[in-house]
């Protein structure tokens, strides 16, 4: 680029060399009268703080391979629409991309449309085949929504898998069952009388603080016992009444007959030793031996009948923790018979088996339940919104008349668990008719009512009966929400595994296992001969 200024100043030109000599890029003629020397000063003053601009424009042009304009006109209408925003080609380019993508949105992908397996081979295909925009946007689609579907099926399948690991005995726990059991046949201390007999009347008498267990986990048990007397001020006021089945009866009375807990006291009884548990008494004995539907949804096919295409993985999961084998187990109804059970008891704590206690318990012995018969934390209204927000809907098919009659989707649903219970208050109720009128409903409708285990046909018989207590009491869903509030379950008196993912089980959340573990006995010789770890 030069500045040319003629001998007789009358002109100024501003050239760039290019390939077919000089282009004047600027020529400023000065008028034929005699000019000062202050005008010219300031005239080559601003042509001086122009040049930049010119050179910089130029060497776009250039760069862009226009440098053939011979005139600064041509180099405005280049340049021009890239100061003032207007559109250009790439503009239209962006438009007409748009117009296809949103053609093949609203297109059925083409039959027989073959697929690169990776984003390599696509680009590859497109640089071979020379694809034009519409079939490349095709092939893109039809791409992402292959993934996506091998992802929702991957995600399933991962589902039953789980499901099928929470639904099975892991062998570490099945071998300690069976080296107990064959413990009772063979060593006298094993069979030792729980409790001693002078401690027997301890086992009806009400100024003691009585907590009810019932469940098949040995090792689950001793965790639930072990928690709570440790953790109790007054363990010499405590006294267990754990229930468990004949096949595991032996193996249990084993484990607490050799494993003394004292001060507290712990009784074992097996469902065969309560002479009223009868097919006459307990209908839902003969209805989960004898009702084929009920057996075909927990031990069936899971898929069957389900629209994996319309249904999220998150209700998928919550389908198949509905369909656990253990809502068919007596043990689990068991609760629904307290009163009955015990006949001589006022007051009762029930545990579930997959608790652990981490506060002293007996403040709630003293909280006033204003006559009714279940203390129990309300489970709609909560910090985690996906573990405290169940309400009766969650629970019901409110499709089917019977419910959308009688009950509200709106209700707040309360957890089983750790639940106070007032014996006194239940005897003078119909809990346990209305429980077993509502079960019969529901096999007669083929469970369309309802699906999940005992929760809903309780969450009906203790209606206007259940007493909220305070949520730090019992903190729910350790065991189906790894985002569980650490500093939460610290100051929990309870913490509940509830769901699939069992602190004994592999596919337990490693970050929420050590508050199981702690009060798991590793040094017992059954425990580690079992290799039972602590991960």
């Amino acid at each position: 680029m030069q500045l040319h200024i003629s001998p007789s100043m009358r002109s100024i030109t501003i050239s760039s060399s290019s390939s077919n000599g000089f282009i004047d890029l600027m020529k400023i003629k000065v008028a034929s009268r005699h000019i000062s020397y202050r005008t010219l000063f300031h005239t080559i003053l601003i042509l001086a703080f122009l040049l930049p601009f010119v050179f910089i424009l130029t060497a776009i042009v250039t760069l862009e391979g226009v440098n053939k304009c011979s005139s600064f006109d041509c180099l405005g209408r280049r340049l021009g629409p890239r100061f003032l925003g207007r559109v250009d080609d790439s503009g239209r380019l962006e438009k007409d991309l748009y117009k296809i993508l949103n053609q093949v949105n609203n297109e059925e992908i083409p039959d027989g449309l073959k697929l690169p397996d990776s984003y390599n081979q696509l680009v590859s295909e497109i640089m071979s085949k020379k694809y034009d925009a519409k079939t490349f946007a095709f092939m893109l689609r039809a791409m992402m929504e292959k993934f996506e579907r091998e992802i929702r099926e991957s995600k399933f399948s991962e589902l039953m898998n789980k499901h099928f690991a929470a639904s099975s005995i892991p062998k570490g726990i099945h071998c300690l069952s069976l080296r107990l059991t064959d413990e009772y046949s063979s060593n006298a201390h094993a069979r030792k009388q729980l409790p001693s007999p002078e401690l027997l009347p301890l086992l009806s008498d009400n100024s003691y603080h009585h907590f009810v267990l019932s469940t098949d986990n040995i090792l689950a048990a001793s965790v639930v016992v072990s928690s709570t007397v440790q953790s109790s001020l007054k363990p010499e006021k405590i006294v267990f009444h754990v229930i468990t089945d004949k096949k595991t009866y032996a193996g249990m009375h084993s484990w607490f007959a050799l494993n003394s807990v004292a001060p507290a006291i712990v009784e074992v009884k097996g469902v065969h030793q309560f002479d009223w548990l009868t097919r006459e008494n307990v209908p839902v004995l003969e209805a989960v031996e004898n009702h084929t539907g009920i057996r075909n949804y927990y031990h069936g096919n899971h898929i069957a009948g389900t629209n994996l295409s319309t249904t999220t993985p998150r209700m998928f999961a919550s389908k198949l923790q509905a369909r656990s084998p253990k809502y068919i187990s007596l043990l689990n109804h068991l609760r629904i018979y307290l009163p009955e059970l015990f006949p001589n008891l006022d007051k009762v704590v029930f545990l579930d088996d997959d608790v652990v206690i981490q506060r002293d318990l007996s403040p709630l012995w003293e909280i006033d339940l204003g006559g009714k018969v279940n203390g129990a934390v309300e489970t709609c209204k909560g910090e985690d919104d996906w573990v405290m927000s169940k309400h009766f809907k969650n629970y019901f098919n409110f499709s089917h008349p019977l419910v959308a009659k009688n009950l509200d989707p709106n209700e707040c649903a309360w957890a089983y668990g750790m639940n106070i219970f007032d014996l006194r208050a239940w005897r003078k109720t119909n809990i346990r008719e209305t429980y077993h009128s509502w079960l019969k409903d529901n096999l007669k409708s083929d469970l369309t009512m309802w699906k999940l285990g005992t929760l809903p046909p309780a969450l009906i018989a203790f209606k206007g009966h259940v007493h909220p207590i305070d949520p730090s009491w019992h903190m729910l869903g350790l065991g189906y929400q790894n985002k569980t509030n650490i500093e939460s379950v610290k100051k929990a008196a309870v913490i509940h595994y509830n769901g699939q993912s069992k602190p004994w089980l592999q596919i337990g959340f490693e970050h929420l296992r050590p508050f199981w573990t702690k009060y798991v006995n590793y040094t017992n010789d059954f425990v580690r001969n079992c290799h039972i770890l602590k991960s």
